[in-house]
């Protein structure tokens, strides 16, 4: 069956900045190794790192007529940093390995486990 992980943290992107340089290069390496691990058994299918919150466009319909926005939403407190796709045999394998993902060290970050849709 099919996770999306969706990798969150809090929308003011300077959080990680504040981070030791040696401590962000650890926790970067650990990133890397995690996703290694679990692409190299099959476990992680897709995914990727997103751009920062004010690259974004959104659209939205508000009352009928299609609204373009540029940049991230003023009320947001987190922000989508990244996915990853799971293929896993069911929610438990899931959230066994997303509960290991390493940024979770860093406060305010987290991640959303989801069954995707078999279409």
């Amino acid at each position: 069956m099919k996770y999306v992980m969706l990798f969150t943290g809090v929308a003011d992107e300077a959080l990680w900045q504040t981070l030791p340089p040696e401590e962000m290069e650890r926790i970067m390496g650990e990133i890397g190794a995690w996703w290694e691990e679990h692409a190299a058994s099959g476990a992680i299918v897709g995914g990727d790192r997103l751009q920062g919150g004010s690259t974004a466009t959104t659209f939205r319909m508000q009352d009928g007529v299609l609204q373009t926005i540029d940049g991230p939403f003023i009320e947001a407190k987190e922000e989508v940093g990244g996915f990853g796709i799971l293929e896993v045999p069911d929610l438990d394998a899931a959230l066994a390995i997303a509960r290991t993902w390493p940024a979770l060290q860093v406060q305010g970050e987290s991640i959303e486990v989801r069954p995707a849709y078999e279409m």
